[in-house]
């Protein structure tokens, strides 16, 4: 399968989610949520964190957080949660099967990224996998907003950086929480189910596809240009 067989007419620019689809992640980062919840009394599973808290930033994890457990989270608890993070991450991870390569296919094709993500986070791990120069400064974060994903601001931010009108743009996103956020800035979605943190392809799949994506791929190497 190739590009114009996922891509539909009149796409312009194409934007990236990050964690899940560039940066192969999302295990990492939902272990060390578990573990730094667990440290302070609020037990939740690896799994139950991908399940909860996947897609969101970190306004809205936060908020989901404090509502199951029904108590605020410690005042430090973000400093020392991105320190247990820190550890996981330096011990080494990398850029998404297949990402670099269809990054070199696309030419001068105009492409974002828009992420939950921090914008420190997102840069630092960039430069770790030489894919900086692909994006320029068309990394826009919604960390700090209080509207995150499943909101279409940050697809919205995103779109209007590269001065391309939405309904023109294409989303590659993993989470069905992102999938939606760029699905209500009127985009239209590939979702990918080919990071470590799926281990169910077709169930994963299915999810994306019943919050309205239309559109999957597996692998990179199916919307390749070549």
């Amino acid at each position: 399968m190739s590009l114009p067989d996922l891509m539909p007419p009149g796409v312009k620019a194409i934007i990236f989610d990050f964690d899940g689809v560039v940066a192969d992640s999302e295990v990492r980062a939902n272990r060390s949520l578990s573990e730094s919840l667990t440290a302070i009394g609020m037990p939740a599973t690896y799994e139950e964190c991908l399940r909860d808290y996947y897609g969101h930033n970190w306004q809205e994890t936060q908020r989901l957080i404090e509502a199951r457990f029904g108590r605020p989270l410690p005042a430090d608890f973000r400093e020392r949660h991105r320190e247990r993070a820190r550890a996981r991450f330096m011990e080494g991870f990398d850029a998404v099967p297949g990402v670099a390569a269809f990054l070199d296919t696309l030419g001068s094709l105009p492409r974002a990224i828009a992420s939950s993500s921090r914008a420190e986070y997102i840069d630092w791990a960039l430069g770790l996998f030489g894919l900086g120069h692909h994006f320029g400064g068309h990394v826009y974060s919604a960390d700090g907003w209080d509207r995150g994903k499943p909101h279409p601001d940050i697809y919205l931010a995103a779109a209007r950086g590269l001065g391309i009108a939405p309904a023109q743009c294409l989303a590659i996103e993993d989470s069905p929480t992102g999938a939606m956020a760029a699905l209500s800035a009127g985009m239209s979605v590939i979702g990918f189910c080919g990071a470590g943190h799926i281990l169910d392809r077709a169930a994963h799949g299915e999810r994306l596809r019943a919050v309205g994506v239309q559109r999957l791929a597996f692998e990179f190497q199916e919307i390749s240009l070549s």
